[in-house]
């Protein structure tokens, strides 16, 4: 006898295995990214100030428009500046007026902010490897990338649709 086709009240509610993803998913996610900030704390950067030197870095010229960076961080216009306020007093980022529109301005690296990433960046792909690779089989790597890559292409969807 075959199973009953699952129901709009079927779908209300997770199934087992959709449960036990998700609560492991919320349980760990937090620590998780703490682990990683910890990782990085001696450094003097947390890991949203890493993001934005990596960001910068993989930009053309090492510069982007401050309102693209704070959409690719996922911050408000304000909370980019106080993100980027202790980058700039330590010297890894300035901002400056665009040459092209005066009224854009620009998040660029330093050669200091550059130096910076590359001496962090072994410590933190250490952190990264240790905290999350060095717990999964290859197909389980596999299978990480492919459900995130497509929980962001859902996710781009649903924002286009809005």
């Amino acid at each position: 006898m075959s199973a009953a086709p699952a129901t709009d009240a079927d779908r209300l509610w997770l199934d087992e295995s959709e449960q036990r993803a998700w609560r492991a998913y919320v349980e760990t996610v937090g620590d998780l990214t703490a682990a990683l900030d910890a990782d990085l704390a001696p450094t003097g950067l947390n890991l949203g100030d890493y993001q934005v030197l990596v960001y910068l870095s993989e930009a053309d010229d090492r510069h982007m428009r401050m309102c693209d960076l704070a959409e690719s961080l996922r911050l408000s216009p304000s909370g980019l500046t106080r993100r980027l306020d202790g980058l700039v007093r330590d010297g890894l980022v300035v901002r400056e007026g665009s040459a092209d529109d005066r009224r854009v301005m620009l998040a660029v690296l330093t050669d200091a902010g550059w130096e910076r990433l590359r001496e962090v960046a072994p410590l933190h792909v250490a952190s990264v490897r240790r905290r999350i690779f060095d717990h999964l089989r290859p197909a389980e790597v596999t299978a990480l990338g492919s459900a995130f890559r497509s929980i962001a292409a859902g996710l781009r969807a649903d924002s286009t649709a809005d």
